[in-house]
């Protein structure tokens, strides 16, 4: 830096940032590399033998009821309507319900699906005909029952906002195989956006350069996409050159890494406005392949969605995260209760989500790509009952729910954990998405206690201080 660009500010900034920075190198074991496309591990290589390459969680945001869904219990049509037993309650807090709730049957009819056995609702045919593919866990465990800060907590690991997502921990540390599309793409549908927001899918303290990139059903795929009116692709390419040298510039002054994140960004765009309208093109997909999906072409929705995941992490994309919001059934209206909105829920999501399975395993792509289907919490045994509604509902529940997850290696046709007979509390194998992003990372290679980035004086890393491989769900 030239004594004509020095600022007592920035002399102190370089003081503070330079000789700290210098001392604390040899701590850095998880410092990125932003020179390396392939992300960190890239090149260094993978902790050990990976199982997967990539991921694709189906995110029911709104929370579905693992009671209608996944684990039935006879207990609670026997005891229908009677007040559930105090000790399930005494000192429990929930979000909505007050006094002493009833118990509530589930109205649908379950049955046993494949060899083995899957015990699935009426309401989801399409899942229950790939139950032999997945690996069905019954006994999920969170600690927050309020959606924003339990997606949030689903999402990075940490209900506290400013954390980086799984995505972007993936991003950070594999890269992306395809240097023309984002490591990590997110898609919303469903009439709202998740209750977290962005911080779901956010880069927090890592390069911003790993944060999720949104993808939209309408429009431009992604915003500002397309060149302003008066604007082509050389006059663009030129404006990029001229601004990365400026760029280039400011970061040899002030050595700003941010710098040379928006300049990777600024030609990663470049590259998407080729990349992203044929990868959004689904012309080229066959009339089986849409039916498949219960696709209408231009139509924005959670089938369409699943289709571009597909398209996406076979182009080589680390992470495509999808969320689709409506699964809060409290029994307020026939909006979000279980009668009217659930099965709407299921019809809309259905069909795509084991689609999706079937057509990545006819693809060759289902052994190295890992599908989790879930929401943030469950439902409780109880009907909410709120304000003297008619409607049948349950409220949040963190203490039990349902996930399914499929291919990278997870042993398929597992029926994994267990629940009490009213389906309150886990009795067998409790599983917490710090073990969730354990085993996840574990399966692309990653040791979970390994991949850190030094921030605020000390090495975070997505599952913080607990987690664990839960090696009895892979093959």
């Amino acid at each position: 830096m030239g004594p004509t660009h020095t600022t007592r500010r920035g002399f102190l900034e370089l003081c503070a940032g330079g000789l700290g920075a210098a001392a604390l190198a040899p701590l850095r074991a998880g410092a990125c590399l932003l020179d390396d496309s392939n992300g960190v591990l890239g090149e260094r290589g993978l902790h050990h033998a990976a199982r997967a390459k990539r991921v694709i969680m189906l995110h029911m945001a709104g929370s579905p009821s693992q009671l209608d869904l996944f684990d039935e219990k006879p207990k609670l049509t026997a005891l229908h309507g009677k007040e559930i037993p105090p000790e399930f309650i005494e000192n429990e807090r929930f979000a909505f319900i007050k006094g002493t709730p009833r118990i509530l049957a589930s109205p649908y009819t379950f049955a046993r699906h494949g060899e083995s056995g899957a015990n699935i609702s009426e309401l989801l045919p399409h899942t229950a005909a790939i139950a032999d593919k997945l690996t069905i866990v019954r006994s999920m465990v969170t600690q927050e029952f309020n959606h924003a800060p339990a997606q949030i907590f689903l999402s990075t690991g940490s209900s506290v906002i400013g954390r980086p997502s799984l995505g972007a921990w993936l991003s950070y540390g594999l890269g992306t195989e395809c240097p023309d599309l984002p490591a990590f793409v997110v898609m919303l549908s469903g009439q709202y956006s998740p209750s977290g927001g962005a911080s779901c899918w956010g880069g927090g303290f890592l390069p911003t350069m790993h944060q999720g990139v949104r993808f939209r059903g309408q429009g431009d795929p992604v915003l500002f996409l397309s060149n302003p009116a008066g604007i082509d692709r050389d006059c663009r390419r030129r404006t990029l050159d001229t601004l990365a040298k400026l760029n280039q510039k400011r970061l040899e002054e002030v050595g700003d890494p941010e710098i040379k994140t928006r300049m990777a960004q600024y030609e990663l765009s470049y590259r998407m406005q080729a990349s992203v309208p044929k990868l959004a093109d689904l012309t080229g997909e066959s009339q089986e392949t849409l039916d498949l999906y219960g696709v209408n072409p231009g139509e924005a929705s959670f089938a369409r969605n699943a289709l571009l995941a597909r398209r996406l992490s076979e182009r080589g994309v680390r992470m495509v995260h999808l969320y689709h919001w409506g699964w809060d059934s409290h029994g307020t209206n026939a909006d979000d209760d279980i009668i009217t909105s659930l099965p709407l829920r299921c019809q809309e999501t259905d069909r795509a989500a084991a689609a999706l399975v079937t057509d990545l395993e006819r693809r060759g792509l289902l052994d190295e790509t890992i599908v989790v289907w879930g929401g943030e919490f469950g439902r409780t045994p109880m009907n909410e009952k709120r304000d003297n509604s008619t409607f049948l509902g349950r409220d949040h529940h963190p203490h039990a729910f349902t996930i399914w997850i499929a291919g990278g290696g997870f042993q398929p046709g597992l029926n994994h954990g267990a629940t009490d007979e009213l389906g309150y509390f886990v009795v067998e194998d409790p599983l917490n998405f710090h073990d969730l992003h354990a085993t996840l990372l574990h399966q692309l290679g990653i040791d979970h206690e390994r991949l850190t980035f030094f921030h605020q004086g000390r090495d975070f890393r997505l599952t913080d201080v607990e987690g664990q491989v839960m090696r009895s769900l892979l093959s």
